[in-house]
């Protein structure tokens, strides 16, 4: 069972009162449904898109194994889980490697481990799904009371005190001693270096895998905060001359082995809360902005308050960035830890909605079997509301979306879009008891007009003569032959 992933109540309490600060008198939510999406980003923010030039949506789960290490790493992620993740209609996994397994002696890397991370590709290359290989730190690694993340070799406190919180690992970055280690890391020459050539083995070794998408280059980066700083700030200077550069630097080593993939670049948690980061310019053509998108109050455990203003803040704040920049978004974390509750589907409908008006697409945490942030229960059911990520969408279109509409009472699919000439565009339909029935008017013809009942499908749209006028497709289920 995963580790809990709950954060420190003062860290989340601090951001609550902030963010409500910023929003007086906010209220109301994003929209009870994804009927009226945006076929794509908002203004201002491109899409992301494959070697082929078409307009991706990605839809999926982290895929994560904190407990195993060393010659069990990534056990518990199982050629199951990618067939299950890809059955229930998801083509995206953002997959946690440590770099304190890839590299336990300064110099000596673990083939053993990266055999496992290419056993792991090999299935998803297998069910059809794009993988995100997240360089993965939880509280810096272990050398702070077992996590995982950069190697003790790579870790140094000043002597600086630490202490475990073991009801509540999340106030652990807060400890002095952990809080140096981040600022080492970005600071020491010899550390600088270290980490560059960590991901120039890794991505040279992965580089020309069929399956990746591309690089996450750490998980939710910290820092040392100064005094009399508040979270917020302390993040915007840690993003701006710290954190940046050393972006600049590791997408500089990627690309001295790998010039194809992506570059997914992190804001802090503070900042992935709901205020613009102060993230700088990466200079790569091929960056995405890749935030995480937590409540405060639901990673307590406490229900969605559709009245709080906090997802209509997170999305005013989270474009600023992409916007700027000009890059796409992919949020790579998200999801309560209690799905149960009573407004959890009216939070899951939002939330989608939301990700949907600015990004092109999202990795929910986590796809495991048992309790709290699961995909599935024990028997390989979705746990409560969890099956409301599983709907239909365009994975690929070869051309410009210009509508989707999606109801889910109805359980109907419409797609709007100008095809390119030739091209050829994708749609993905979950499995569905009443299986489904696709039609197409303009100028395109599908690969099939039915999925049957129970049946994942994808359908294929292929742009015929000269691609003059729009395409819709439309898929409802209930209509398919048995």
């Amino acid at each position: 069972m995963p580790k809990r992933r709950s954060r420190t109540a003062a860290f989340l309490a601090a951001i609550t009162c902030l963010l409500t600060l910023l929003t007086p008198g906010a209220a109301g939510a994003a929209g009870a449904a994804e009927a009226h999406a945006r076929p794509g980003p908002g203004p201002g923010i491109p899409p992301l898109t494959d070697e082929h030039g078409r307009a991706l949506t990605l839809r999926g789960w982290n895929l994560a194994d904190k407990e195993h290490r060393g010659e069990r790493a990534l056990e518990d992620i199982t050629e199951r889980s990618l067939r299950d993740m890809a059955g229930k209609g998801f083509d995206f996994a953002r997959l946690a490697v440590f770099w304190d397994d890839l590299e336990p002696r300064r110099g000596a890397y673990s083939e053993t481990y990266l055999r496992k991370i290419e056993r792991v590709l090999a299935w998803a290359a297998k069910y059809r799904v794009r993988v995100l290989i997240d360089a993965h730190q939880d509280v810096y690694g272990p050398a702070f009371g077992g996590h995982r993340g950069i190697p003790a070799w790579a870790t140094r406190t000043d002597g600086l005190p630490y202490r475990q919180h073991p009801d509540d690992w999340f106030a652990e970055y807060f400890e002095p001693a952990v809080q140096a280690a981040f600022e080492h890391l970005y600071e020491d020459a010899d550390l600088r270096l270290a980490q560059e050539r960590m991901w120039r083995v890794l991505a040279g070794r992965l580089a020309g895998h069929p399956a990746v998408l591309g690089y996450d280059l750490i998980n939710e980066p910290m820092g040392r905060m100064r005094p009399g700083e508040d979270l917020f700030t302390a993040a915007r200077r840690i993003e701006a001359t710290q954190v940046t550069p050393m972006y600049r630097r590791l997408a500089r080593a990627i690309r001295e082995v790998d010039g194809k993939h992506w570059i997914f670049i992190e804001p802090t948690p503070a900042a992935g809360e709901g205020k613009p980061t102060g993230l700088g310019r990466v200079a790569d053509p091929k960056i995405v902005y890749a935030p995480h998108f937590y409540n405060a109050a639901m990673e307590l455990g406490r229900d969605y308050d559709p009245a709080s203003g906090w997802l209509e803040a997170y999305e005013a704040a989270v474009v600023h960035y992409p916007r700027e920049q000009r890059v796409p978004v992919v949020v790579g974390e998200w999801g309560p830890l209690d799905s149960s509750l009573p407004n959890m589907g009216r939070f899951y409908e939002d939330a989608i909605a939301s990700i949907g008006r600015y990004a092109s697409g999202w990795a929910s945490w986590q796809w495991c079997y048992g309790e709290t942030y699961c995909a599935m229960d024990r028997q390989g059911r979705f746990r409560p509301n969890k099956e409301r990520t599983a709907r239909p969408y365009a994975p690929a279109v070869a051309g410009t979306p210009r509508a989707e509409a999606y109801e889910p009472g109805a359980r109907s699919y419409r797609l709007t879009y100008l095809p390119s000439p030739g091209g050829t565009s994708e749609l993905s339909l979950p499995p569905d008891p009443r299986g489904w029935r696709v039609t197409v008017t303009g100028p395109a013809r599908t690969s099939g007009g039915t999925v049957r009942p129970g049946r994942r499908g994808t359908v294929f749209l292929y742009a015929t003569g000269r691609a003059a006028g729009p395409v819709t497709v439309m898929a409802t289920a209930g209509h398919a032959v048995r």
